[in-house]
């Protein structure tokens, strides 16, 4: 079987034009499953040959247009041509660059509405730093190439280069603000750290967070510490992207920081931040997992450490029922009582356990005294259904940082790469990098889901 794809060209004002595109040839019978259909090979020669074709058409309607001179307004002739080689999605087309000089006074003109001198199209350079946000540049590359007739721009460099550019034209792209507005918005902001390559300085703070709406609008966004990038610039975005206005109810939260607390203070929230009640949670935690570990091969060590157990629960619940500030109740039950664990043995490598215990619950305190300001009813807001922490933000730091630059990467980011970067990878999942390439995450459809998963 044997068939010849021909490209046809319909014209109005002329007989309609074909080309001979490629011949596919299979076999009868379908013995084997390997001649089932178009190989993937030539299918990209396929693409490749009507992406040339119908560039082709094109510059040759190009060439029929002849400009006027900006000087005397006279008639141009052609003065001279190359070829201009342009990477697209479907193989590298070659277009005729020409110029004109004018008859009567000599001026040179350049062509009729001819593009700027590209070297690529902006789809192309979209895809690259779509896949390269997802993924290392060299596998986006190995990626792309394997998929679709590109034969230039293929190197990890160009992807990075795509990339970071494009990352560096989004603070441009005007943010499209829905039709109804928000009552009721979330912000949560928290850092975390990358490995970075400057001297002196082997990790970067990364700044992420979200916004949120009660009916399940979502925009994720990050910056690099101390980089271009202003994240307060980035919020302001966000919460116009999710409808926020001045009369919206805008609930803050954060681990404490006291940047963060700044920054949170300068896109208008009015009253202060939440403390979250993740990481209060991960402390007690860690209280609760040394008590548990205390030895009790001695009767009073056996009520002590049943004591603690129960003191240590009651801590977390005052915490969790807004009721932190008698939290040195139970420190104090505990402190009387940790005597009789004098001289305990610890296991190698980790310490006595009462030693641990001691050190988590000095941790808590500090924790609940320096944050007692911020502090609230927590169970009161989580009977409500109302967000109590930043745990959706772990996970956008999961999803967004992390995979792409912290785990199974062995590698070191400058600031500036890692910032650009970063932006684009928000894009992405906010479904803003352009057309044709929507978000990465469900919206959350209500306050008990803590995260959309993602793509």
């Amino acid at each position: 079987m044997r068939w010849m794809l021909r490209l046809v060209e319909v014209r109005e004002d002329a007989r309609p034009r074909s080309i001979d595109l490629m011949e596919i040839t299979r076999p009868d019978s379908l013995h084997e499953i390997t001649g089932l259909g178009l190989t993937l090979s030539e299918a990209k020669q396929l693409l490749a040959s009507v992406q040339q074709a119908v560039v082709s058409a094109q510059g040759d309607r190009q060439a029929t247009l002849r400009p006027t001179c900006r000087s005397c307004s006279g008639p141009c002739r052609v003065k001279d041509w190359r070829l201009h080689r342009i990477a697209t999605l479907f193989g590298g087309v070659a277009l005729p660059l020409r110029r004109f000089v004018c008859r009567r006074c000599s001026r040179t003109e350049t062509g009729v509405e001819w593009p700027s001198y590209c070297r690529s199209t902006l789809e192309l350079e979209q895809l690259q730093a779509h896949l390269s946000a997802l993924l290392p540049y060299r596998e986006a590359s190995d990626l792309l190439r394997h998929l679709l007739p590109v034969d230039a721009g293929r190197s990890p460099e160009t992807f990075r280069g795509h990339t970071l550019k494009v990352g560096e034209q989004l603070d441009q792209v005007a943010t499209i603000r829905p039709t109804s507005g928000a009552s009721m918005i979330t912000v949560t902001l928290d850092s975390t750290f990358i490995r970075g390559r400057e001297p002196g300085n082997r990790s970067l703070e990364v700044r992420i967070g979200n916004v949120e709406t009660p009916d399940g609008g979502r925009q994720v966004f990050g910056a690099v510490a101390r980089a271009d990038t202003d994240v307060a610039l980035l919020i302001r975005r966000s919460l116009e992207a999710v409808g926020g206005s001045p009369a919206t109810n805008l609930t803050t939260f954060t681990d404490g920081d006291p940047g963060l607390r700044s920054i949170l203070a300068k896109v208008g929230a009015r009253a202060p931040p939440i403390a979250d009640w993740f990481h209060i949670a991960m402390r007690l935690e860690h209280a609760k997992q040394a008590a548990s570990g205390l030895s009790t091969d001695e009767p009073g060590r056996m009520q002590a450490k049943t004591l603690i157990v129960a003191e240590v629960e009651r801590l977390h619940w005052r915490t969790w029922n807004g009721k932190a500030k008698n939290a040195r109740i139970s420190l104090d039950r505990i402190r009387k009582v940790m005597s009789v664990f004098r001289g305990e043995r610890g296991h190698r490598g980790t310490g006595a356990p009462s030693r641990r215990l001691w050190t988590a619950l000095h941790e808590v305190d500090d924790y609940l005294t320096g944050q007692s300001a911020w502090l609230v009813n927590y169970a009161e807001r989580y009977r409500a259904g109302l967000r109590v922490g930043t745990s959706v933000t772990e996970g956008t730091a999961n999803f967004l940082i992390n995979r792409r630059m912290n785990k199974s990467q062995q590698m070191r980011w400058s600031r500036r790469g890692a910032d650009l970067l970063l932006q684009v990878r928000c894009a992405v999942f906010n479904g803003a990098l352009g057309s044709g390439f929507g978000q990465l995450f469900e919206a959350v459809p209500s306050p008990g889901r803590q995260l959309a998963p993602a793509a």
